[in-house]
């Protein structure tokens, strides 16, 4: 393989392109918007205080050494194109009663937090570490960089699969070894990070615990986009070739093989591969219309699960918030009930959890002086489930957002809001092609896990492939990379 493409350039994509460009692969990677990044997008808006700066996300950074490993591979330093810091706590949990909880792997603050909570449960709580290490191990550190083509190499994973459990859920898990139900809920929330219902996402899901305590939680000093602006910068130093804001309309397909590319603006590429990091039901169904088998994959991804969509309003606010730390999760009154809403039912609830997102705790460049950069994002059902008009829909929700906000942690918050926007889940759809407007793609449970998830490479078409959350390992910045160095390995003649 001399020449290759990689379509989109999100995080999956671009740590893709990178690994093809650092084995000598003449690699061109094409992004439909105007900035690189994918999900990973950002916004500028200037105010009369200065230019407030908004990362789309995603916020949480994990596994650094997953994305040190790309500087690494070609003998260059991560840090030379990227600073990161390490965000303490990992997050405050909190709930409508006034329980904070803060999470982090300092242990003797953890333990001390648990046993407020429930004394009982502390030990319970390294029980489950253990169990977590376990998964990490198989789930991770094992499988997670490797592509499943075939039923052989499932049924080669499920031992270890069988002996953690894999057909549990993570809540069922974690209340196997904790009893209070905050804790329940602090130890099961993590899935949703990556689309997946606690409730409903494997076992193996609990490897996120441990990923989190080994290698931390980080921020990209001046944002997510950073990072993805260093990525963009390692790959062009590399010799790779960027294209913005012209969107790949079709892959052309000659019998098994795939001969190239074309472009919104006419260009047109050949190429020896192909890989697409788009939404996977829009490569299958929308660029590979000429090609039968690929029409008969996508009408068996239109029948399979996605995870749901989001609702995100950004904020930027006057004055500084140094009690509010970067991570918060603000826990409604209901857990299980709220998810089956979500999940199961298709109902935008009157109540919600929030993932609240205040990136100025950690780095003060992201507000102009004196003032602090916020998002606040609620899991809502996909498009599927829960067909509504958005722009009629989305302002209710930005109100009942904001009253909780303001009831909860910032009294005069309405006063404060100097710039405020939101991004809905037809933004997703229209943004990102994401089908049904979905945040993550397939949905982390088991039947779409691995094997049962779109396959790294193309079971017909032999140089065809796929990375980003939709493949295996899945969603979140580890997966996605992760998938992409499996992707690498097939496309590079290492892969089985």
């Amino acid at each position: 393989m001399k020449r290759a493409a990689v379509i989109g350039a999100g995080f999956g994509g671009l740590a893709l392109a990178i690994r093809l460009q650092s084995a000598g692969v003449d690699t061109t990677l094409i992004e439909a918007r105007d900035k690189p990044g994918g999900r990973a997008y950002f916004w500028e808006r200037p105010t009369e205080a200065g230019t407030f700066t908004f990362d789309a996300g995603p916020t949480v950074i994990t596994a650094p050494e997953a994305l040190a490993e790309l500087w690494k591979i070609s003998g260059h330093d991560i840090s030379k194109d990227v600073t990161l810091r390490p965000v303490t706590p990992f997050y405050r949990l909190s709930w409508p009663d006034g329980v904070a909880f803060d999470y982090s792997n300092d242990d003797a603050q953890l333990n001390a937090a648990i046993a407020q909570l429930n004394p009982e449960d502390v030990a319970g709580y390294r029980r489950f570490l253990e169990y977590s290490a376990g998964v990490y191990e198989q789930g991770y550190v094992k499988l997670g960089t490797v592509a499943f083509l075939d039923f052989k190499s499932m049924i080669a994973a499920a031992p270890s699969l069988m002996k953690y459990q894999a057909w549990r859920s993570v809540y069922s898990i974690v209340s196997s070894f904790v009893q209070n139900e905050k804790l329940r809920q602090a130890l099961s929330f993590h899935t949703l990070l990556v689309g997946g219902n606690p409730m409903a996402t494997s076992s193996i899901y609990a490897l996120i615990h441990k990923l989190e305590r080994d290698g931390g939680i980080w921020w990209a000093e001046g944002g997510t986009n950073k990072l993805v602006a260093g990525m963009v910068r390692h790959f062009e130093r590399l010799g790779g070739v960027m294209r913005l804001g012209d969107p790949v309309t079709a892959i052309d397909t000659l019998g098994d093989r795939v001969t190239g590319l074309r472009t919104e603006s006419g260009f047109e590429l050949s190429v020896d591969a192909v890989a697409s990091n788009a939404d996977i039901v829009h490569s299958y169904r929308d660029l590979l219309k000429t090609s039968r088998s690929s029409q008969r994959t996508a009408r068996k991804l239109l029948g399979k699960k996605y995870s749901p969509s989001l609702f995100v309003l950004h904020l930027g606010l006057k004055g500084t918030f140094p009690s509010i730390p970067h991570h918060s999760i603000l826990f409604g009154p209901r857990y299980q009930g709220l998810l089956a809403d979500i999940y199961d039912h298709g109902v935008l609830s009157e109540d919600f959890s929030l993932y609240l997102h205040h990136p100025s705790a950690s780095d003060a460049s992201m507000a102009p002086e004196g003032h602090s950069t916020f998002y606040a994002l609620a899991p809502v059902p996909h498009l599927g489930k829960f067909p509504a008009d958005w722009s009629e829909v989305g302002p209710v929700l930005e109100e009942r957002i904001l009253d909780e906000i303001q009831r909860r942690l910032i009294p005069d918050l309405r006063e404060r809001i100097v710039t405020r926007f939101s991004y809905t889940p037809t933004d997703f759809r229209d943004d990102l092609r994401s089908h049904l407007g979905s945040g993550f793609s397939l949905s982390p449970i088991l039947t779409q896990s691995a094997y049962f998830r779109a396959h790294n490479r193309d079971d017909a078409i032999s140089n065809l492939y796929f990375v980003g959350a939709g493949t295996h390992p899945g969603a979140g910045i580890p997966g996605v990379v992760g998938s992409a160095k499996a992707t690498a390995a097939l496309m590079l003649g290492g892969g089985r």
